[in-house]
């Protein structure tokens, strides 16, 4: 069964394509440094680290130290990490395999 995300759209499913089509980090690299501010970049890489740090059963007051993020930033995270949609979950499975090879 397909997941249903409310973000769905033509434009959206046309960046996912762009994003898919890049070949290693330099490519994105290139391609974030022209879509994206850098602090649009690091707030993502942020929730990432957040989710990673939750995943691990860290405590909130150490996930703010390390990345700064607020505490409303991993309230949120926390929730999304615990949704349905799965997106974290699944790209922290995969990034732990990776690690380990």
């Amino acid at each position: 069964m397909a997941f249903s995300s409310r973000m769905k759209d033509p434009l959206v499913d046309r960046l996912f394509e762009a994003v898919l089509m890049l070949k290693d980090s330099e490519e994105c690299y290139r391609f974030f440094d022209d879509l994206c501010t850098v602090g649009e970049v690091k707030a993502l890489a942020q929730r990432l680290e957040v989710a990673r740090m939750l995943s691990a059963n860290q405590t909130y007051a150490d996930i703010s130290e390390r990345t700064g993020a607020s505490t409303a930033t991993i309230s949120r995270v926390r929730r999304f990490l615990q949704s349905e949609a799965g997106g974290y979950r699944l790209i922290l499975r995969r990034l732990q395999e990776h690690d380990r090879r």
